[in-house]
């Protein structure tokens, strides 16, 4: 019997079109969880382009990698300029719950 292999999922791999990519990012905002927000904008640069993400940002590759990843801990001015040059926005809305 042969030993199957496997693979870490990738979810950059599954972003194909604008609208998974902002579907993705939206799934992320809605969990709250700052880490997790980074890491979706993670995933979404590496779908795009971090080269490309890094070029239009005016930011290191490496350093969008490392503050990209559920470890970072990017400042606001990254997060805007990585969800501007992906051509997202942020949307704001009343919250449902207590608090």
């Amino acid at each position: 019997m042969s030993k199957t292999k496997t693979k870490l999922w990738d979810p950059s791999e599954h972003l194909a079109s604008e609208e998974d990519m902002a579907a993705y990012l939206e799934a992320a905002l809605q969990e709250g969880d700052a880490a997790l927000i980074a890491a979706a904008l993670g995933d979404i640069a590496k779908a795009k382009g971090m080269s490309q993400i890094a070029r239009e940002t005016g930011l290191g590759r490496e350093s969008l990698y490392k503050s990209l990843s559920a470890e970072g801990n990017p400042e606001f001015d990254t997060i805007m300029k990585v969800i501007n040059s992906l051509g997202l926005q942020l949307h704001a809305s009343p919250s449902t719950g207590n608090g």
